[in-house]
């Protein structure tokens, strides 16, 4: 099983840290892109904030098998 990665602001994402979760901060969208294109390959699912999941739009729709398992934090 691989490890969970949370990317968003801080203050959205940083208690995530408390349950072992790699918190992945990421306050812009050039962050956030960065972040997402720099995942380790040992992640097995991302939690992103709205704006996060908003700013990667079809890099979370496209088909690809080698992508990990994402969900999005509710507003």
């Amino acid at each position: 099983m691989g490890t969970v990665a949370a990317i968003g602001a801080r203050t959205d994402v940083g208690g995530f840290a408390l349950a072992g979760v790699e918190v992945l901060a990421a306050e812009d969208p050039d962050t956030v892109r960065r972040v997402w294109e720099g995942l380790p390959g040992t992640v097995g699912l991302v939690i992103l904030t709205v704006s996060a999941a908003e700013t990667l739009g079809a890099a979370l729709t496209e088909p690809d098998p080698s992508r990990p398992l994402t969900v999005v934090m509710p507003r």
